[in-house]
Formats: structure tokens, sequence, C-alpha cells
């Protein structure tokens, strides 16, 4: 199966789409967005990368900023770094401004890159890193099966919630929500008031 070019969904979305549902669709849905420290710090790290360009390093060239999409994937971004050795393989590497996570949102986002380069190269990827600022170490990430059959899963999931337009309910969970830049948008832990439609079948049924 192939995705029409304006049915791809960002890279990006897909990191969202596994931290957390609502957060990808008030930023790729709603297009809101509120910085906080830990997105400025995200930025600043990205600067390099962002600005593009190419260098030499010994045997390998280094690629900044690099336009990627699958139309098998349905997706379609950018890579922030992709080295290529002289064989012609590309290695793609992610920057993030914290440190390694427990979840598996960055390792998904930097699968989607890979399976992107081998579409459009016609090459095999079986490796990228993440590099992470808190430590200043990279991690290096296998695309085994499971993370390949996960990040396909989490990009049909982002394609179908970005195309009905859905917005999640919030779920509070304080490690999340307190480090988002969007709580205040959010608003995860505020009242949630039923709406027209169930307060009159509430009291249709209560007569």
């Amino acid at each position: 199966m192939t995705v029409n070019e304006d049915e791809l969904a960002p890279i990006s979305a897909l990191q969202h789409m596994l931290y957390c549902p609502r957060q990808c669709a008030l930023i790729h849905n709603e297009r809101q967005w509120a910085e906080n420290r830990f997105t400025a710090e995200g930025r600043v790290l990205h600067e390099r990368t962002d600005a593009g360009g190419r260098e030499r390093r010994g045997h390998v060239a280094i690629e900044r900023s690099v336009p990627l999409r699958s139309l098998r994937l349905g997706v379609s971004g950018f890579a922030d770094v992709v080295e290529i050795a002289d064989d012609g393989h590309p290695y793609p590497v992610e920057y993030k401004r914290g440190r390694p996570k427990m979840h598996r949102a960055d390792e998904v986002q930097l699968c989607a890159q890979a399976m992107c380069l081998e579409e459009m190269l016609g090459v095999s990827v079986p490796e990228g890193a993440l590099f992470y600022g808190r430590n200043r170490r990279r991690k290096t990430i296998a695309f085994d099966a499971t993370l390949r059959v996960l990040t396909e899963r989490i990009a049909a999931d982002v394609r179908r919630m970005l195309s009905a337009r859905e917005i999640p309910t919030p779920e509070y969970s304080a490690k999340k929500c307190e480090a988002c830049s969007l709580k205040g948008l959010c608003q995860p832990q505020r009242p949630r008031r039923p709406g027209i439609v169930e307060r009159w079948l509430d009291k249709a049924i209560d007569d």
C-alpha cells in the first residue's frame, strides 16, 4: 500500500503520537505550539543541523537537514544528520536535547527516517543513532523487525487521526504533562463537562 503525496504525515508527528496522542493532535491538527525551557534547549541543539550543509570527516560524508519521504510508510520530513560512508550506505542520526527515554518515541522517529532512506535510495539501513545533548553521547538503535512494525503502526495511527481531525481527550500523567510545553493549552487537569448531546441524553434518561 502506498499513500498519496497530499496524505503524507510529518515524521516528527510519530514521535509526538507515541509520547502523547493529544499533544500530536494539538500540534498537527490544531497548529498549537508553545515553548518552554525544554523546547528552547532542543531548538538551540538543532540550530546547526537545521541550517543544512555538507562536510566530510575522513571516510564519512555528513549531510545535514536531509529531506525524506516514504510513500509506503506515508510520511515525509527531515533527518537531522545522515552520515554516508564510502560504500554509499546511509546512517541517520537524530539529535535530542535530553537523555535516553524509557519509551520508544525517539526510536520510532529515527526508524521512520531509516525506512524513508531505504525507499529513496534502494539500500538497507540496519541501524542509526540518537544523540542526546544531556550526556553528549550517541545511542545506537538497531532497526529490527519489532521496531519497524511499531513504526508502521504509529505512522498509520497518525495518518488516521490527522485525516479525521481528531483531538483525543486529555489523560493526565505527571511525568509527561509537567514537562510538556503545551500543558497550558491542553489543560489536562481541568474538569471536563459533558457536551450538549451528552447532557440531553442524561436528562432524557433521568426523566
